[in-house]
């Protein structure tokens, strides 16, 4: 049986190799993703990799479990806050900036991982991932109209659905001019333009 002390560094070692994953996805590209590459980013054998993980795509479910708790757990307790949706808004999707910014390599996994996988678990993570996020912010833009904030001709779901294309703009920005980007920018331009087509009938 292992000790916490073995236990507590397994957990660490997991955690190295998830935060290597994403830092080479983000800065050498999901084809430079290999164990090799993994294994000399946290400075283990490629054997101790799958002592932790079975398999890439283990390790990149693994991270999606991690999205899930860290950003779609908090986005549902903005969305279903107290507070005016404006508000909300405005917290939920600056959030969620914050959150891309800080774990930039999540949204090239998995935009690329959805493209090229051919893994129907992973597929069906993806969809349930981009599912709720759509499922959460609809609830803002429905309870804005609702109380008269926004224009009740506004479709709930395109404009939920636009609003998924935000992360791979930002990502894109994250990319070509990493040292010049600013989340705090990006999110004041985001949340007005969203907020623009919030009022705007012809959405």
């Amino acid at each position: 049986m292992k000790t916490a002390a073995q236990r507590a560094s397994g957990t660490v070692r997991r955690k190295q190799i998830k935060r290597a994953t994403l830092e080479i996805i983000s800065e050498e590209g999901m084809k430079k993703l290999s164990t090799k590459n993994l294994a000399d980013h946290v400075h283990l054998s490629e054997g101790a990799i799958f002592r932790h993980f079975h398999s890439k795509s283990e390790i990149i479910l693994s991270i999606i479990d991690d999205v899930k708790s860290d950003l779609l757990k908090p986005l549902q307790e903005i969305a279903g806050k107290p507070v005016s949706p404006d508000k909300r808004l405005e917290e939920f999707m600056c959030f969620h900036v914050s959150y891309l910014k800080q774990n930039s390599g999540v949204t090239i996994l998995l935009f690329t991982e959805a493209a090229y996988q051919n893994n129907d678990m992973l597929k069906k993570q993806l969809n349930e991932l981009f599912w709720l996020i759509k499922q959460y912010f609809g609830k803002i833009v429905h309870d804005g109209i609702a109380t008269g904030l926004w224009d009740s001709d506004i479709s709930v779901d395109t404009i939920s659905s636009l609003y998924i294309g935000i992360p791979i703009t930002m990502s894109i920005e994250m990319s070509l001019v990493p040292d010049v980007f600013s989340y705090k920018n990006f999110c004041g331009q985001m949340l007005r333009l969203v907020s623009r087509l919030l009022h705007d009938k012809k959405v």
